[in-house]
């Protein structure tokens, strides 16, 4: 069966489904994406999604067309349409068509996409490099929030490609850690696990939250001595928990972050 997408209302083919050449989210990346969790047939944490997606939204001035319930149904809908119970959902939020120019129409119509995916395949464990290509500007409130333009991480990503690892940890321009790539950085130090406060330019992780919530992970500044003797390093999203065996090319201990999972 082709994939299916909802697009703007309507479940359609997903070689189906147009965007105008004039969208914002194509020509300058002028909106905002969540990735989200499917378990069971049930999409995870939508209520912290959305108030993640919501908090972007208000800081963009974009105006979002659905509220929580509604997201959810749509979210819901789509995965099953496209008959999957296991893996993850992508929506995505621009602020539609607009003129040529950076300031947007008065009155945006946002292009709302939701694609489905099955469980990714990965390993269960990373190589890692400290990114040098580039640094997350922790003053930046767009570090807060899922913008379209990931170009950063991307740059990054290809830095770790290019240095044989799978994994590109980001310093923010105080040279501290910000986070990973694709997650937030969990560190051990002893017995404790700590991750970096959004203040240092780390992501408002959902995964991470509750991880902060159930009181196994503290907020802390990391600098790169303590990445470097940490006991263990993991980076966190809500599709996957790995742990790091590798930094810069030097072994970590492959310590397995079991007492983290099914948070």
């Amino acid at each position: 069966m082709d994939e299916l997408v909802w697009l703007n209302g309507q479940l359609i083919p997903a070689v189906e489904a147009l965007i105008p050449a004039s969208d914002r989210g194509f020509t300058l990346g002028d909106g905002l994406f969540e990735t989200l969790c499917l378990q069971g047939g049930v999409v995870r944490d939508v209520p912290a999604h959305f108030a993640r997606l919501a908090a972007g939204a208000k800081l963009l001035r974009l105006p979002l067309p659905f509220h929580a319930a509604a997201m959810d149904a749509i979210l819901t809908e789509t995965a099953a349409a496209n008959h999957l119970t296991e893996g993850g959902l992508r929506l995505t939020v621009t602020r539609g068509t607009g003129p040529r120019g950076l300031l947007p129409p008065t009155s945006p119509h946002p292009t709302v996409l939701v694609s489905a995916f099955a469980p990714p395949s990965r390993a269960a464990t990373v190589g890692a490099i400290i990114a040098t290509c580039v640094a997350r500007d922790e003053a930046s409130p767009l570090s807060q929030v899922k913008v379209l333009n990931y170009l950063p991480n991307i740059l990054a990503r290809l830095e770790a490609q290019e240095r044989g690892a799978e994994e590109a940890l980001l310093l923010n321009r105080a040279g501290r850690v910000a986070g990973a790539t694709i997650g937030n950085l969990l560190l051990k130090s002893g017995s404790i696990w700590l991750t970096p406060p959004v203040t240092e330019g780390a992501l408002p992780g959902i995964r991470r939250a509750r991880l902060l919530a159930s009181g196994k992970v503290k907020e802390a500044p990391i600098d790169q001595d303590a990445l470097r003797n940490a006991t263990a390093l993991c980076v966190s999203n809500v599709l996957t928990l790995r742990p790091i065996i590798a930094l810069d090319g030097a072994a970590l201990p492959a310590e397995p972050a079991g007492e983290l999972a099914g948070l």
